[in-house]
């Protein structure tokens, strides 16, 4: 009997001990033709197995170890392939789509070893200024919280604009200068409680649970992207597993997150589905005493991608996300209780996006890949403000009510002609129909008038071709151009773009990159409406040309051991034709602004500068260990009509940005613990002094316009720390987390307005110390 025991404690003991495993997965295809690779071989050194891939590219490992796994693809004729860190779980397989890129001369395939080079963007045809960015970095970098656009902030050259949204600065840039596109669509701003002409918002509404790795670009863009000035999030989503049925359940301060992905009629059929849904309201943080910017908050939101193959037809994907959210901010009607002129104000703020589209793809003939796409999405941004006189008689303040509509047609064909050159060209043109209505006054003591009152509809169409010569391994050069014209006002531009790469050695590499770009203005903006001098209603701004800027970065990279890299960049970007206001006493431009449209008279004779050097030393992850140091020194310049060069509201000077993290991971790989922290520190954002004598004159803001932007906030400092654990049990995983945002607490200055009812200057601060608990369980 006592044998007995032993021998089930024996057991139980070794079960418990024993190494959890999982499946991995995937497919190999060219990265051209988006071809499978039949033939290729995969291994992983670490457990001395290796496959070959199927004539669909496909291969498989069972029984994979959980924990960072690394993997290595071999091909005649491609470049290999090296992944370090491949994060096998226990509760989901892992499943890669990993493409190769195809060698110059077969010959050599034998003599080349695998570089490793992370974070290599996705786009070969993007050689300076960018980077692929993983689902697991939105997912691990402190306060991050599943959102790219906060992620990107650990990056060089990039300053969130606020810490109560995630609008980005780029490079000294205005937010309205990115560019959202996914799976090859240019999409509306992908953000929750967006205001018009915006790019950011509150919080994304795009899911960690179906991005793929995607690129991030910051400057002399491809060709094939068009209509941004300061960056590119050109975003990829992940196919569902199409062999069984996977889970994901999350809650947290911030609500509550499910997802499921999984196969559609398998095993017959080969499609799959993921989806995720959102609901969550930010009203938790302020019942825990946490007070943050705003009234009553709360968003929900819907992404999916499913994915259609078929035997002789291509390739069909369906995809989408919606987003709803609110604002609510109620007005104190006891005068006792009016200590600001904001008590006296209550508001309705709502904005809603969603999009949905259906992708085809597929190969014509051997040398080329044809990939179209049509997509629809709909937008409705609105604002209900109140005021409380001093009778408690509510009157209106201000409204507006803003309905886009937005048809979507893009086409892109890659052709190999052979393995040095490569063509790409593509077309995309947008029906845009427009609902907006604004009625505001020029100041709080003026009249109510509707600034904007239209409806219709017009096209923008956009045309690339670009061309890739290898005349060595090494060497790439990039060439082609893009065209952008707006129908409403037949405003056009065809823009040149070039680059070159030369990889000088295994350890180092060296590329230049030059691109023209421009950028249609905010909808709203040509629809401006004023009265001319006889009364009469006209449109000042119809006529508005594009906003141009031309970009230039040498970009150097350096391997100073085999985890880590050392970056530098220098840029000068020139902007022209800039709108800035039509009257020489203000010194109003489009460089300083992060959203709204905006109904004054404006010309295209503004101009900017943006220069500055960038650099970065990034330890890639190994022993469980990372970090990223970076620093940028820049300068961001504008001039308006008067002629006179001024710094830019986003001219700090500097920023330097710390990313560590390490994770310590129990023998049997059952539990990690993490630690995860992001410092900030940058130079202030500009401001323009308040003319006080003035101000308390009017009762109300008057700034000293010919000193716009001369003062300068005091430096933005902020630590953001996040703690995890994460549980591998059988066939599940389980992570428990907290994010500190703003550890120490640190107020930073925002911005300082004039408050009529303290007849005084009040200065504005940013959000202090945010916990964001959250739990997530993946089955």
């Amino acid at each position: 009997m006592q044998a007995l025991f032993l021998l089930l404690l024996c057991t139980v003991l070794t079960s418990l001990q024993a190494q959890m495993t999982q499946q991995v997965r995937g497919t190999i295809t060219d990265v051209v033709l988006q071809t499978p690779v039949a033939g290729a071989t995969v291994s992983i050194p670490a457990l001395h197995r290796q496959v070959t891939t199927d004539a669909q590219g496909s291969f498989r490992f069972a029984d994979v170890p959980v924990g960072q796994q690394h993997l290595q693809v071999s091909h005649v004729g491609y470049k290999p392939l090296a992944l370090d860190n491949i994060n096998v779980i226990a509760g989901k397989e892992t499943v890669l789509t990993l493409a190769m890129e195809s060698l110059v001369h077969q010959e050599r395939e034998l003599v080349l070893r695998a570089a490793g080079k992370r974070n290599r963007p996705l786009n070969d045809m993007s050689a300076v200024s960018a980077r692929a960015f993983t689902v697991e970095e939105t997912q691990k970098y402190a306060a991050s919280i599943n959102d790219p656009l906060r992620m990107a902030t650990g990056f060089p050259g990039v300053m969130a604009a606020n810490d109560g949204n995630n609008d980005i600065i780029i490079r000294g840039n205005a937010p309205t200068g990115l560019l959202w596109r996914m799976e090859g669509v240019d999409i509306p701003n992908p953000n929750h409680f967006s205001q018009a002409g915006s790019s950011g918002g509150g919080i994304s509404i795009l899911s960690a649970q179906l991005l793929s790795n995607s690129d991030f670009v910051t400057g002399a863009f491809a060709s094939e992207y068009g209509n941004a000035l300061s960056g590119v999030f050109d975003l990829k989503l992940r196919k569902g597993n199409n062999e069984k049925r996977e889970y994901s359940f999350q809650a947290g301060v911030l609500g509550l997150n499910a997802a499921a992905e999984g196969p559609i009629a398998a095993p017959f059929y080969k499609g799959s589905y993921v989806i995720n849904y959102r609901y969550s309201t930010l009203q938790l943080l302020k019942k825990m005493g946490v007070e943050i910017a705003g009234g009553a908050t709360n968003f929900q939101d819907l992404s999916y991608n499913i994915y259609l193959p078929t035997t002789n037809l291509g390739t069909f994907t369906v995809f989408g996300f919606g987003g709803l959210s609110s604002q609510d901010d109620e007005a104190e009607t006891d005068p006792a209780k009016w200590e600001h002129s904001y008590d006296r104000y209550a508001s309705r703020f709502i904005s809603n996006t969603g999009m949905s589209g259906i992708t085809h793809s597929m190969l014509l003939g051997s040398k080329t890949h044809l990939k179209s796409a049509l997509a629809y999405s709909i937008n409705r941004i609105g604002y209900n403000e109140t005021h409380v006189e001093d009778d408690l008689s509510v009157v209106p303040s201000y409204k507006e009510a803003y309905t886009t509509r937005k048809l979507t047609f893009t086409t892109t064909a890659n052709h190999r002609i052979n393995n040095r050159h490569t063509l790409r060209a593509g077309a995309i043109v947008n029906r845009i129909g427009f609902n907006f209505y604004r009625l505001s006054k020029e100041n709080p003591n003026a009249d109510l008038k509707e600034t904007i009152n239209t409806d219709g509809g017009t096209q923008t169409v956009q045309g690339f071709a670009q061309w890739q010569y290898k005349p060595a391994d090494n060497l790439t050069f990039n060439a082609g151009a893009h065209y952008l014209t707006l129908l409403l006002n037949r405003t056009a531009a065809v823009e040149p773009r070039a680059s070159v790469k030369w990889d000088m050695s295994r350890r180092s590499s060296l590329a230049f990159g030059f691109g023209q770009h421009s950028q249609v203005q905010a909808m709203g903006v040509y629809l401006a409406q004023a009265a001319d001098a006889e009364g009469k209603p006209v449109q000042p701004n119809k006529d508005l040309d594009l906003t141009k800027a031309r970009h230039y970065v040498l970009s150097h990279q350096y391997a100073l051991a085999k985890n880590l890299r050392l970056k530098t960049e220098l840029y000068y970007q020139q902007l022209f034709n800039v709108p800035v206001s039509a009257d020489p006493a203000k010194t109003f431009s489009t460089l300083n602004i992060q959203g709204d449209y905006i109904t004054e008279a404006l010309v295209n004779k503004g101009r900017g500068r943006n220069y500055g050097v960038e650099i970065s030393l990034e330890k890639y992850l190994s022993n469980q260990f990372y970090y990223t140091l970076s620093n940028s020194l820049y300068q961001s310049k504008y001039t308006a009509l008067d002629g006179v060069e001024r710094n830019t509201r986003f001219n700090g000077g500097h920023i330097s940005t710390l990313l560590m993290g390490k994770e310590f991971v129990r023998s049997n790989q059952r539990k990690t613990y993490g630690i995860h922290i992001k410092t900030i520190y940058a130079g202030g954002l500009r401001t323009t002094p308040i003319d006080v004598a003035r101000s308390q004159q009017e009762g109300y803001t008057i700034f000293k316009e010919k000193e716009a932007f001369s003062l300068q906030n005091s430096p933005y400092f902020r630590t953001d720390l996040r703690l995890s654990i994460r549980w591998n049990r059988d066939r599940r995983t389980s992570t428990l987390s907290l994010d500190i945002q703003n550890l120490t607490n640190r107020l930073n200055a925002f911005n300082q307005w004039f408050d009529a009812e303290q007849g005084q200057v009040i200065n504005n601060y940013q959000n202090g110390l945010i916990p964001v608990l959250n739990y997530k369980i993946e089955f």
